[in-house]
């Protein structure tokens, strides 16, 4: 039977949430959206929130909550979704794509400040956006350093801190993006959290409270992703087992080829959101190969701007969405599934 390259983490108990909301004829937004909320806050400690009905609308609702204006400069990464582009665009935004390194899928400091000094003459930047691309968080902290409001997207890496015995204080943006899609660490069939740490800004969420129910989280989807708040221990600590036994096999696999990781991060450090390859070569060989064996991989970056071909100054990023591919690696593999996957990634050409 083929393995499929994702499935949602969706159990009876998410099942049973559903169809109560359902019979309960709650499906707009309402209490189960605000109990999200405090469940939430719960866990991350913020200061204030909003459940709404897309990431591209918690985009959209932290810019204008930052006071980003027409014309005005936003940083985002080569790497992030192609939905970012599109709603800088739709806002009159001018963006400033930056490349990544190829040991870190992600922006740093010195690659956002190159693409800033490059900015067109009179154009102000308003805002950078830091995407935790396949759950790998870059330093936020000497990020803000530079004095640019930060949107930090942890949809990828939510659940990171949760293995760790003393987690460090969580250094966060000035707002917080957590997706709630369907490839999103937490899923609620669509949706996201967007939050602010401290009360200023805070507040600044406050104005867009009265939001129309357009705009926000219907509670059918609050219901699943309550759930999935509540098990996000168990999911991440199934992620780690699964890495782990991922891990192995390419150690075994580096010996033959030249496909490689990215730069390793110690497993209480790291959501095991994916297990990627960077491959030698092109993706053909590969996924042929891992066809015949009814494991279906996927292009790591077909989703973002690189990978969309819309990124013609980051060649680093162009290369990476062109060579890297990622394995089916979710909670709900069974362990026949883990072995098979294993000696995929062992048996590589």
């Amino acid at each position: 039977m083929k393995v499929e390259i994702f499935s949602p983490t969706i159990r009876r108990k998410e099942m049973d949430a559903v169809l109560t909301a359902m019979v309960e004829e709650q499906i707009g937004p309402g209490e189960r959206s605000r109990l999200l909320i405090q469940i939430a806050k719960e866990q991350l400690g913020f200061d204030y929130a909003l459940a709404l009905r897309s990431p591209a609308v918690a985009l959209t609702t932290a810019l204008k909550a930052l006071n980003v204006e027409m014309g005005q400069a936003v940083v985002i990464s080569a790497l992030s979704p192609k939905y970012y582009l599109q709603a800088l665009l739709d806002m009159h935004l001018t963006p400033l794509i930056c490349d990544v390194t190829f040991d870190f899928p992600v922006m740093g400091r010195d690659l956002i400040e190159s693409v800033i000094a490059k900015k067109p003459e009179g154009v102000t930047v308003g805002a950078v956006i830091l995407h935790h691309t396949l759950g790998y968080a870059p330093d936020t902290s000497a990020v803000m350093e530079l004095g640019i409001p930060v949107i930090e997207d942890i949809s990828q890496s939510y659940g990171s801190w949760v293995l760790k015995e003393n987690p460090p204080a969580k250094i966060d943006g000035v707002f917080t993006i957590l997706g709630l899609e369907e490839r999103d660490m937490l899923t609620a069939g669509g949706g996201a959290l967007l939050y602010a740490m401290n009360r200023k800004d805070g507040n600044a969420l406050r104005a867009f409270a009265s939001l129309a129910n357009e705009y926000c989280l219907p509670d059918i989807n609050a219901a699943l992703a309550i759930v999935q708040f509540k098990e996000i221990q168990r999911n991440v600590e199934r992620r780690r087992d699964i890495a782990e036994v991922f891990i192995h096999a390419s150690l075994s696999l580096s010996s033959r080829t030249k496909h490689k990781r990215f730069v390793p991060i110690n497993e209480t450090e790291y959501c095991n959101y994916s297990f990627s390859l960077i491959l030698e070569t092109g993706l053909k060989e590969v996924t042929a190969y891992a066809k015949k064996k009814e494991i279906e991989i996927e292009n790591a970056f077909d989703n973002t701007i690189a990978g969309a071909g819309l990124s013609p100054d980051c060649p680093v990023s162009n290369s990476l969405a062109l060579r890297t591919v990622i394995f089916p690696m979710y909670p709900m593999l069974r362990s026949q599934e883990v072995e098979r996957i294993s000696r995929l990634i062992m048996t590589l050409p």
